[in-house]
């Protein structure tokens, strides 16, 4: 019987490249072909910069290419055509890693590819490294608590303002806000209904280059925020 390869979903964390986990270092350095996300702009991946370190000589790094689209067609399309991919190469017995910043399960690429993988090769053999997400290294990063005792968490996007906040406040007390890099003033106005606004900072580029912790969630309505920012709020 033939032997397919492994597929590893790799959280390599937020960037930091001493946050990544040593399990997913050992993965990334047992897998064959190295799969990464990449816009249809260009190739590059911070998910690769971060792991490389530990990426085999002889592995070959493979860039998929992910339309933004909102077109449900086009997007389901890319998806399976980049699983048929991934499963090509396992249909080979070789191992691979599809690499992805932060944590796998959460507001992930690799989430789709999933999806996908499982649809065009029901018989594959697939293994999710979870990693830090970029939310718990924030919150680390200035040593403040995200939720204690018996309250409650909401996290969600800020990519397109304030609305998923305003439907899912009742009775949150702290809330992460990802992707908190346009549509800021819509943003702030529902922090502040929700009663969420003094008590909030945003951080940018956590663990990298040019990190920036902002303490007065009103300056981001006054320049345009990094796309790695997010915010942290509580009551």
């Amino acid at each position: 019987m033939k032997t397919v390869g492994t597929l590893f979903g790799i959280g390599v964390g937020p960037g930091d490249p001493e946050l990544l986990t040593l399990k997913a270092v050992r993965k990334i350095n047992q897998a064959d072909v190295i799969f990464t996300a990449a816009s249809t702009k260009n190739a590059y991946s911070l998910a690769v910069e971060i792991a490389r370190p530990h990426i085999a000589e002889q592995a070959t790094i493979r860039s998929l290419s992910f339309t933004m689209s909102k077109d449900k067609v086009k997007a389901r399309e890319a998806w399976d055509s980049n699983a048929r991919t991934i499963a090509e190469v396992l249909e080979q017995g070789k191992n691979a890693a599809f690499l992805t910043l932060g944590d796998p399960m959460t507001y992930s690429t690799y989430g789709y590819v999933l999806k996908s993988l499982t649809s065009v090769m029901p018989h594959a053999v697939i293994e999710t490294i979870p990693g830090i997400t970029s939310f718990h290294a924030a919150a680390a990063r200035i040593n403040r608590t995200l939720v204690e005792g018996e309250e409650s968490l909401l996290i969600s996007s800020g990519a397109y303002g304030g609305e998923p906040l305003r439907k899912s406040m009742d009775g949150v007390e702290n809330v992460v806000l990802l992707k908190a890099y346009k549509n800021t003033v819509d943003i702030n106005t529902a922090l502040k209904g929700a009663g969420l606004f003094e008590n909030g900072v945003a951080i940018s580029k956590c663990g990298r280059e040019g990190e920036e912790i902002i303490d007065n969630l009103g300056d981001l309505e006054t320049r345009d925020p990094n796309y790695w920012t997010l915010i942290l709020a509580g009551k």
